[in-house]
């Protein structure tokens, strides 16, 4: 498989200006999710090589990581825990720098997989330009089997403040009506057919390419091969050190949080959790536990899992899309996983968790303690060395004559004079 580097009808290894296509017309790579396919991993990758990228033609344009999570949440006017005050204006300026760099502009985002038909129009309208005649759109949609993509949402939804069991999740994805919040979310994210329905209406198939995330025990850098294949990245020194990721938690250790968030969702903000327990919880300690059991499906839904998959390969194969990896990778393993409910854990194991949780915010605490004493000191300083000047002569003089010249006109003219001179306007002149 080509992906983007021969999307203009030539193998990947021909020469072809790598910032434009052979026709010298922009080219815009619309990166749409899904969520949970090492999609951190990538724009972590690209935002830290941004200026790498540029030399090759290959602009990602963020002036911060979550730059295009913004846009995502302004296009689609989605709240987010009211990190959508930050986003407004965010998608309109994230598409006038795409059209206005000449050579191949990446977005990335998975949340933007739950686009609405009228959302998609105006995103690639944005990105193209009014008749789009300069710009050459492609669709990128990494994806992954539903075995290791429902417990994997499942998680996710824990980790952004949900107290829903595992069971009760799993109902609501299987429900035909799909009208809960729930269901309706993880199908628009993860519904390969009705995405590409909505993402590549107006695109042509040899536009539209499906990265498949690799089975497990495939090579560990397999995933970002495939990436670098289909956004035409093979052969640029990139740094791929991982600084951002978003890891996954043990079955113990998602039921330990779903049971914090029991506790504090409604008295802690979601400024303050996100730090504290998606981040240092979540990702920084509890990922990092071995031995707890994974998440899995449940062995009675892997055949229905597996059965609804194959479908969506038969009709990705008659579309004709490109594929970068192996479509069989969507079927997921023929056997069921090793089931551990996470509504039911292991008690000693979530309470080790707890204990390496505990352990944790202690220590946050006391760094945050060093750090409010550091800052009382300084405070402490400023206060004594205001005091000192107050107590000098030419202070009380100088005050003295404030006071005099503000009892007349001419002196607060004077004074007003002053002070604009000065740039400041505090009464002490």
């Amino acid at each position: 498989m080509t992906g983007v580097a021969g999307a203009d009808g030539r193998p990947a290894t021909e020469t072809v200006p790598r910032g434009a296509t052979a026709t010298g017309r922009r080219r815009v790579l619309v990166h749409v999710g899904t969520p949970k396919t090492g999609t951190s991993h990538l724009q972590d990758v690209l935002f830290r090589n941004a200026d790498v990228l540029r030399e090759h033609g290959i602009s990602y344009p963020a002036e911060r990581f979550d730059a295009h999570f913004l846009a995502a949440l302004d296009l689609m006017k989605l709240t987010w825990g009211g990190l959508e005050l930050e986003a407004v204006g965010a998608w309109d300026r994230l598409a006038e720098q795409v059209r206005a760099w000449p050579g191949t502009s990446i977005v990335s985002h998975e949340i933007l997989a739950t686009a609405s038909r009228m959302q998609v129009d105006r995103a690639l309208t944005s990105l193209a330009g009014e008749d789009g005649a300069d710009a050459e759109v492609h669709l990128v949609l990494s994806v992954r089997d539903l075995v290791r993509q429902i417990p994997a949402e499942w998680q996710e939804n824990v980790k952004h403040r949900s107290t829903l069991t595992y069971a009760k999740f799993l109902e609501q994805v299987r429900d035909p009506g799909r009208d809960s919040r729930i269901g309706s979310w993880f199908w628009g994210v993860q519904e390969l057919p009705d995405i590409m329905n909505r993402w590549g209406a107006t695109l042509p198939p040899e536009r539209i390419h499906l990265v498949t995330v690799p089975a497990p025990g495939a090579p560990r850098d397999e995933l970002w091969s495939r990436f670098s294949r289909a956004f035409g990245l093979d052969g640029i020194d990139l740094d791929l050190t991982p600084e951002r990721a978003n890891p996954s938690l043990g079955a113990a250790e998602t039921a330990l949080v779903r049971r914090i968030n029991r506790q504090v969702v409604r008295t802690v903000e979601p400024g303050d959790y996100r730090p504290l327990v998606r981040e240092l919880l979540a990702h920084q300690t509890l990922s990092r536990r071995a031995g707890s059991p994974r998440l899995a499906l449940p062995p009675e839904l892997h055949t229905w899992a597996r059965d609804l998959s194959a479908t969506w390969v038969e009709e990705i194969e008659r579309r004709g899309y490109d594929v970068v990896g192996d479509l069989a990778d969507l079927l997921g393993p023929e056997q069921p996983l090793p089931w551990a409910d996470p509504d039911e854990p292991d008690e000693a194991l979530v309470a080790r968790a707890a204990v390496d949780a505990i352990s944790a915010l202690l220590v946050e605490g006391s760094r945050l303690r060093a750090v409010e004493a550091d800052l009382a000191a300084q405070l402490h300083d400023t206060r004594a060395a205001l005091e000192r000047s107050y107590l000098r002569p030419t202070y009380r003089l100088r005050e003295k004559l404030v006071r005099v010249m503000e009892g007349t006109r001419a002196g607060r003219g004077a004074l007003m004079v002053y002070r604009r001179a000065r740039g400041r306007s505090s009464l002490s002149a």
